[in-house]
C-alpha cells in the first residue's frame, strides 16, 4: 500500500500535456504514403526512398527531396518548381514536368528524361547526368557549371546563355542545338556532335574540341580556341 501511495504522489504532480505527439514530427519511413506526396502535403522528403515509385502529375512544389532515391521513379507531368532534388535520380521520368527553379546541383540524374519538361532558373551544376536527354528542351541561362554530361543529348535543345563552363560534354549530341551567347569557357567537347548547331557569340575560351564534329556549325563571331 506504501508504494501504491507513493506512485500516486509521484504522478500527481507531472506537468500535464494537452498535446498529443504530432506524427509530422517523426521521420517517414521507407515507404511513404503516395498519395499525401501526390497531394502536395508532404514537402520535407528527404533521406526516403522513392525509387520506382510513380508520382507523374504530382503536386511537389518546393519538395525537399535532399538525399533521397529516386532512382526510376516517374515524375512525368508533375510539378517541381522550386523543387530540392539534390539526390539520386538515375533513369528518372521528367518528360513534360515543371522544374522551373528546381536545383539539381550535385544530383545524380544519370540516364533521366526531361522531354518536354520547364527548366527555366533551374540549376544543374556539378550535377552527373551522363546519357541524359534534353533534347528539343529550353534550357536557356540554365546552369550547367561542372556538371557531368558525358553523352547526354540536347539534339535541337534552346541553350542560349546557358552557362556550360568547366562542363564534360564529351560524346554529347547537340546536333540543332542553339548556343548562342552560351558560356562555353573550359568546357570539355571530345567527340561531340556539333553538327548545324548554333554558336554566334558563345564564349569558349579554353574549352576542348578534340574530335568533335563541327560540320555546318555556325561559329560567326565565335573563334575556336584550342
Amino acid at each position: 500500500m506504501g508504494i501504491l501511495w507513493l506512485m500516486l504522489a509521484i504522478v500527481s504532480h507531472l506537468p500535464f500535456n494537452p498535446c498529443p505527439m504530432s506524427f509530422s514530427s517523426l521521420p517517414l519511413s521507407s515507404e511513404p504514403n503516395l498519395g499525401a506526396i501526390r497531394a502536395g502535403q508532404l514537402k520535407t522528403l528527404s533521406q526516403v526512398v522513392l525509387a520506382g515509385a510513380d508520382l507523374s502529375g504530382a503536386n511537389l512544389i518546393q519538395a525537399d527531396f535532399s538525399q533521397s532515391n529516386l532512382a526510376g521513379a516517374n515524375l512525368a507531368g508533375a510539378n517541381l518548381q522550386a523543387a530540392l532534388l539534390r539526390c539520386n535520380l538515375r533513369a528518372v521520368d521528367f518528360t513534360g514536368a515543371n522544374l522551373r527553379g528546381a536545383d539539381f546541383r550535385n544530383a545524380d540524374g544519370r540516364g533521366a528524361t526531361f522531354l518536354g519538361a520547364i527548366c527555366a532558373e533551374s540549376s544543374f551544376a556539378g550535377a552527373f547526368l551522363a546519357g541524359a536527354i534534353f533534347s528539343n528542351v529550353d534550357l536557356s541561362g540554365v546552369d550547367f557549371r561542372g556538371a557531368d554530361l558525358r553523352g547526354a543529348t540536347f539534339t535541337g535543345a534552346i541553350l542560349q546563355g546557358a552557362d556550360f563552363t568547366a562542363a564534360n560534354l564529351s560524346g554529347a549530341d547537340l546536333v540543332r542545338a542553339d548556343l548562342e551567347q552560351a558560356l562555353l569557357i573550359k568546357a570539355i567537347f571530345r567527340g561531340a556532335n556539333l553538327d548545324r548547331a548554333n554558336l554566334l557569340c558563345a564564349q569558349m575560351e579554353q574549352a576542348q574540341w578534340d574530335g568533335a564534329h563541327l560540320d555546318g556549325t555556325c561559329l560567326e563571331g565565335t573563334p575556336l580556341h584550342p
